[in-house]
């Protein structure tokens, strides 16, 4: 495990990046794009758990524009969140793709890729993830329970690479009718399979957080690896 800079395509400066590296390479590669809280200990458990599945994982700091190395802790109480929310009210998620965009091509060439990249995104990121499939030429993109999608379907036409949503069924930040707007939006989209599970809330994913639920993150996660091992090899 290690991190490295990467330099932002606009000129205003690098980002740093945290990476974990599978056992054998050459690999292909998944950008990890962060929650509201941050390249933080649950961002780079989930690299690791990444890489321990034979990729390369790259998790960017996306709230550098802002602040660096931010790494809140959700669980750890109200102060937590508040920072949280008002780093993303304060995010260009623009230049945030702008980051992502330049990730991914460093990672198309890093040592030991394979030259193929993924992304995978939760909360923020997994809205991120659907703007990256949009708005970039990664391999796949994966979207855990993303905020806000249900504004951007006008970008769908976009989308030339396979996506996967997870969308909880119980999601405060996705409420009913967003997921039907979404669902009913995406219908037919060759590239998008969208999956709602049932009774869970926002972050089902989020191993040992408050809304955790094994079953439906292991079904959530198998879907995810089956599509990367399929995409990156």
């Amino acid at each position: 495990m290690s991190e490295i800079e990467i330099a932002a395509t606009d000129g205003s400066g690098s980002f740093g990046a945290y990476v974990a590296t599978p056992k054998t390479t050459p690999a292909g590669v998944v950008v990890m794009i962060q929650e509201i809280f941050g390249v933080n200990a649950t961002m780079r458990q989930l690299s690791d758990w990444v890489a321990e599945m034979g990729f390369i994982a790259v998790s960017p700091d996306l709230f550098w524009r802002q602040e660096k190395g931010v790494q809140l802790d959700p669980d750890a109480g109200q102060a937590q969140w508040d920072r949280a929310f008002k780093l993303m009210q304060g995010m260009d998620q623009d230049k945030a793709i702008e980051d992502i965009k330049a990730t991914i091509v460093h990672a198309r060439t890093m040592p030991g890729s394979n030259g193929k990249v993924a992304t995978m995104g939760f909360c923020l990121g997994g809205r991120l993830a659907y703007m990256a499939a949009a708005r970039t030429d990664a391999d796949a993109n994966i979207s855990y329970y993303g905020v806000g999608i249900e504004g951007l379907l006008g970008e769908a036409g976009s989308i030339k690479a396979p996506l996967i949503l997870h969308i909880a069924e119980k999601d405060k930040f996705v409420p009913p009718e967003a997921q039907a707007k979404i669902l009913d939006g995406l219908k037919g989209h060759k590239q998008v399979s969208a999956y709602v599970y049932p009774g869970v809330d926002h972050a089902f994913a989020r191993m040992g957080g408050h809304a955790w639920d094994a079953r439906a993150a292991t079904i959530a996660n198998g879907r995810s690896a089956e599509l990367l091992a399929r995409v990156l090899g």
